[in-house]
């Protein structure tokens, strides 16, 4: 009764409302503190920022473990659902590696990093990390000092150690479940301690794009063509635009080309679907966790067709193994992040090989698990796995914090209808999908 007589939160009471306003504030201030007229200012905006990316990595050991242990224990249920589980598996796997591959194919075509302004000097934090060739990449993926690695921020191989750890954990069945308690708990204990520093993302928002536009104001070479205030301010926006452009395009040409030719695969409706899934989807996007759409998303695609079974057992699963929207921004991003870095420092920071973005591709396959829940954790991730790659991680989430939150909405979007397709899927793999019942409920709605 309580939560049925609970008043949803005014607009001006949501964090996505403050969001948006932080950036609005953040580029007027920026533009009206140029960092060369005003220092002490835009030292004021790189704390905001600096200080809100570090409590982000301070995130990324304890909540990467603790959910990748989690998830690969939960598929001991796997062996129990036999051939449900591993179709699932396989699903999963198959569609997000096409999603990174979309993600690779636009940021090299669009290249959404060659003139974002990307500040080296934010690099204090982190441990460069030089890049290597494929076989010290496969060797590092080892771990052999836990601690060490968690230390160094050494993500790949503390990634390795979990999912073997949650391996060996699923083999001692009775005997291994307070284990189990242990870490699923410390997850749960990290998703809130993630969410209270979310509260305070307005203020990271805020820092890092006043200061982006508080360094650009105070002026650019931009074609040969020197220029300062307002104008390049202006040049800076049109940039964010189109890295923004670029992964909502993307995110399309996932749904268009994977997502809409599975449902027709398996004979289902697509405006049947994408209209069933309307309210979890804008749920998704106005809160940018896919957490928060987990009720409302198991609801309507059992109300669709999917059996209680299959729906309970495929969307859990699917937060950890199946985050399309999100996996196929972190390529991109990366990329970005690359591109945005040569420009800078050509020397320093040279473009990718195409086998090393294959490779950070792969390696995102891991480091993506688990974290669907959490508002902006790609942003952990990108910490995490980028800097193994040679890749400026500290300054390059700093330059992407400023618009991450409309991007995030998007993915996250994009995510709760990858997971909802996946239980679709499976059902109609199992034969358990009634097309021709649901059809008939879609009828007589409209009717």
């Amino acid at each position: 009764m309580e939560a049925i007589l609970k008043k949803p939160k005014a607009f001006y009471q949501t964090t996505t409302f403050w969001i948006f306003f932080a950036m609005i504030i953040g580029v007027l201030l920026g533009g009206l503190f140029p960092s060369d007229q005003y220092p002490t200012m835009y030292e004021l905006f790189k704390f905001l920022a600096k200080a809100f990316i570090s409590l982000i990595k301070g995130l990324i050991i304890p909540l990467l473990v603790s959910t990748i242990i989690v998830g690969v224990a939960q598929t001991g249920d796997v062996k129990a659902l036999g051939r449900m589980g591993a179709k699932a598996l396989i699903y999963f796997e198959v569609v997000t590696t096409l999603a990174l591959f979309i993600g690779l194919f636009i940021a090299n075509w669009i290249k959404p990093g060659e003139n974002l302004p990307l500040d080296l000097s934010q690099q204090s934090g982190l441990v460069k990390a030089n890049i290597q060739s494929g076989w010290e990449i496969a060797q590092h993926v080892f771990p052999s000092n836990f601690f060490k690695h968690a230390a160094d921020g050494d993500i790949l191989p503390v990634v390795i150690f979990a999912t073997l750890f949650g391996i060996a954990l699923t083999q001692l069945g009775e005997r291994g479940k307070p284990v189990f308690n242990f870490f699923d708990s410390l997850a749960q204990v990290m998703f809130k301690y993630t969410d209270l520093i979310m509260k305070i993302t307005p203020f990271g928002v805020f820092g890092a794009i006043a200061y982006n536009v508080s360094h650009m104001a105070a002026g650019q070479t931009i074609n040969g063509v020197f220029i300062t205030g307002w104008p390049a301010v202006a040049h800076l926006l049109k940039q964010y635009a189109i890295l923004i452009g670029s992964l909502y395009f993307a995110l399309a040409v996932l749904v268009v080309l994977v997502f809409i030719p599975v449902l027709l695969v398996c004979g289902v409706r697509v405006w049947g679907f994408f209209k069933a899934l309307k309210d979890p989807a804008l749920t998704a996007f106005s809160t940018a966790s896919s957490e928060a759409a987990l009720p409302k998303l198991f609801e309507e695609v059992v109300r669709f067709g999917v059996p209680k079974q299959i729906a309970g057992f495929v969307i859990p699963t699917g937060y950890s193994f199946n985050l399309d929207g999100s996996t196929l921004y972190l390529v991109l991003a990366s990329v970005t992040i690359n591109q945005a870095a040569h420009a800078a420092n050509p020397t320093q920071y040279p473009l990718m090989s195409l086998w090393t973005q294959i490779v950070m591709l792969l390696t995102f396959m891991l480091t993506s698990k688990g974290v669907a829940g959490v508002p902006r954790a790609t942003l952990v991730i990108i910490v995490g796995t980028a800097s193994n790659f040679g890749l400026p991680a500290e300054a390059g989430v700093a330059m992407l914090l400023a618009v991450d939150s409309v991007m995030d909405m998007a993915r996250t979007t994009v995510n709760v209808l990858g997971n909802g397709l996946a239980s679709v899927v499976v059902a109609c793999w199992e034969k358990s999908f009634p097309v021709h019942v649901k059809s008939d409920i879609l009828e007589e709605e409209e009717a």
